[in-house]
């Protein structure tokens, strides 16, 4: 029986890899702070096969104490929230980036050296994802975009060298990472930790950078839940879901079982070099059309509340080339948008 360590393993993906590992026969053990930016109280979700120890990631004595006889660990503790983190940032680069550094020594300090350490980063590494010039084919690698066009509502980002309009691409690991907020900034802090520290010990080490993840137990409270769940949150309560922009910024969209699927792969598959690698769909959906299917998912007579503003943390385009998931790990995505969305609001598992 495998020994496995989840930090952040009552959270919303974090629960879902520990029911799978259970299932699967591992003995598994949390480290999770039931942080009230995440949860209200302890969730009634839980599984009662794990043992639960209710403590900050970043605790050295926790640390000592659970790590004890692990095989593998799966990082996945962390404070959530872009717009939260441009307004204390001191909180952040604390609970993302010198707790996982001090897990990282923990770790690194073991008599007994684990089997893999698998990280959760996140799509907001990249920024904006990049594109091509449907005029002069002009190769574009945006930054944040410029706020005078931002100003004007010009959502798009324009190809620099002749100003004509450019098609996105699928962003690949090798794409400049650029984060547009402090949690991007900790999540690009967090992968490259692990990836510095621990291979030269002998730790396979997998950063997995998630994309718009969503599903069951995401909660539209949290301040980092996906559009999905805030969509059907304001449903709930009799509000229209608000489209920031014109609505057709586009995401990458995965089921919280896709992404428990390539966590499991990280951690168990053999002979996996030390690497980043995208975990996403690979299929860009605007966000404007997800609004409007949750709607009718949820058989109300409204539309979308578009907003025409812009938020600094927001990035235009973003969707995962997951070529290297495909070959590496042999993950493949198995749910679509419209199954994970019917299992929002119909409570049946896809598949």
């Amino acid at each position: 029986m495998k020994k496995v360590l989840v930090t952040g393993g009552a959270g919303f993906i974090g629960s879902h890899l520990v029911d799978t590992l259970v299932r699967n026969g591992s003995e598994v053990v949390v480290i999770d702070d039931l942080h009230p930016s995440a949860h209200r109280g302890r969730p009634d979700y839980l599984n009662p096969s794990a043992r639960y120890v209710w403590a900050n990631v970043g605790d050295v004595s926790t640390l000592d104490e659970t790590l004890s006889g692990v095989d593998t660990v799966y990082h996945l503790a962390a404070l959530l929230g872009m717009v939260e983190s441009q307004r204390d940032p001191v909180s952040f680069v604390r609970d993302n980036g010198l707790a996982t550094a001090t897990l990282l020594d923990r770790v690194g300090r073991m008599s007994r050296r684990i089997e893999r350490f698998v990280v959760a980063s996140s799509n907001t590494v990249y920024g904006e994802g990049p594109a091509q010039c449907a005029r002069c084919s002009t190769v574009v690698l945006p930054g944040l975009r410029d706020p005078a066009a931002l100003a004007k509502k010009q959502w798009e980002v324009l190809c620099p060298r002749c100003h004509g309009p450019v098609e996105r691409k699928a962003t690949p690991e090798e794409h400049p990472l650029r984060p547009a907020s402090v949690y991007g900034l900790t999540k690009r802090d967090q992968e490259e930790l692990s990836l510095l520290l621990l291979p030269p010990l002998g730790i396979p080490t997998i950063a997995l950078r998630f994309f718009n993840v969503y599903g069951p137990r995401q909660s539209p409270t949290n301040p980092y839940a996906g559009v999905i769940s805030i969509f059907r949150g304001k449903l709930l309560a009799g509000d229209r879901p608000p489209v920031y922009e014109d609505g057709m910024q586009t995401r990458d969209f995965v089921s919280v079982h896709d992404v428990v699927s390539a966590l499991l792969l990280s951690g168990t598959r053999n002979g996996l070099p030390s690497q980043a690698i995208n975990v996403g769909s690979g299929v860009p959906t605007p966000v404007l059309k997800v609004a409007e299917e949750v709607i009718r998912l949820s058989k109300q007579d409204v539309a979308p509340l578009i907003l025409n503003t812009h938020r600094s943390v927001d990035i235009r385009h973003s969707f995962a080339d997951i070529s290297r998931a495909r070959s590496v790990l042999g993950y493949a995505p198995k749910v679509s948008l419209e199954e994970g969305l019917s299992e929002l609001f119909s409570g049946s598992t896809p598949g």
